[in-house]
C-alpha cells in the first residue's frame, strides 16, 4: 500500500510541474499590452508664483512658473490602449506668473511661465496603438504672466510665456495606429511677458504664445 501511494504522489507533482511549464510558455508568447484609462476633473483654481532675485551668479539662471489644471504622460514599450478624459470647470483659475530680476550672470537665462488648462503627452514604441483622448476646458483663464529684469548677462537670454486650453501630443513608430481626440475649449487664454534686457553678450529671444486647442501627433 505505501510504494502504491508514493507512486501516486509522484504522478501528481508531475503533472503539476506540467501544466505549470505550458502556462509559462504560453504568457511569454502573448505580446505584452498596456490599457491605460485616465479620468481627471479639476473644479478648482491652480496658481503658481515665482519671485526671484539674483546677482552675481558664475553659471546659468533658469526659472519656470507652471500651473496646470489636468497632466497626463504616458510612455510604453508595447502595445498600448489609451482612453484619456480631463474636464476642468467654469470655477477654476490656471494662472502662472513670474517675476524675475537678474543681474550679473555668467551663463544663459531662461525664464519662463506656462499655464495649461489640459495637456496629455503620450509616447510609445510598440506594433499597435489605439488612443482616444477627449479634453474639455471651461476655466475662467489659462494666464501665464512674465515680468523679466535682465542686466549684464555673459550669454544668450530666453524669456517666454505660454497659456494653453487644451494641448494634446502623441509621437509612436508603431506601424498600426489609430488616434482620435477631441478637444473643447470655452476659457480666454492670456500669455503676457514684460521684459527689460540690457548688457547682453549673446542672443535674446522673447516670446508670448495663447493657444486655445493644439495636437501635435508625429508618427515615423
Amino acid at each position: 500500500m505505501f510504494p502504491l501511494a508514493k507512486t501516486l504522489i509522484a504522478a501528481t507533482a508531475l503533472l503539476t510541474l506540467s501544466a505549470s511549464l505550458a502556462c509559462a510558455q504560453t504568457s511569454t508568447e502573448t505580446p505584452n499590452v498596456s490599457n491605460i484609462l485616465n479620468g481627471q476633473i479639476n473644479l478648482q483654481s491652480d496658481v503658481a508664483r515665482v519671485n526671484t532675485q539674483t546677482n552675481g551668479v558664475s553659471g546659468n539662471v533658469s526659472g519656470t512658473a507652471s500651473a496646470a489644471g489636468n497632466n497626463l504622460e504616458v510612455f510604453t514599450m508595447n502595445n498600448t490602449n489609451v482612453l484619456n478624459n480631463q474636464f476642468v470647470g467654469s470655477s477654476a483659475d490656471i494662472v502662472a506668473i513670474q517675476n524675475a530680476n537678474v543681474q550679473n550672470t555668467g551663463g544663459t537665462v531662461d525664464l519662463q511661465s506656462q499655464a495649461v488648462c489640459n495637456g496629455a503627452d503620450i509616447s510609445t514604441d510598440p506594433s499597435d496603438v489605439n488612443v482616444k483622448s477627449n479634453q474639455v476646458c471651461d476655466a475662467t483663464d489659462p494666464y501665464a504672466e512674465l515680468n523679466a529684469n535682465v542686466s549684464n548677462a555673459n550669454n544668450s537670454v530666453a524669456l517666454g510665456s505660454t497659456a494653453a486650453g487644451n494641448s494634446f501630443s502623441e509621437d509612436t513608430n508603431a506601424p498600426n495606429t489609430n488616434i482620435v481626440t477631441r478637444q473643447t475649449n470655452n476659457s480666454f487664454e492670456d500669455a503676457v511677458v514684460n521684459s527689460t534686457v540690457s548688457n547682453v553678450n549673446g542672443n535674446v529671444s522673447v516670446s508670448a504664445s495663447a493657444v486655445g486647442n493644439n495636437a501635435q501627433i508625429i508618427h515615423y
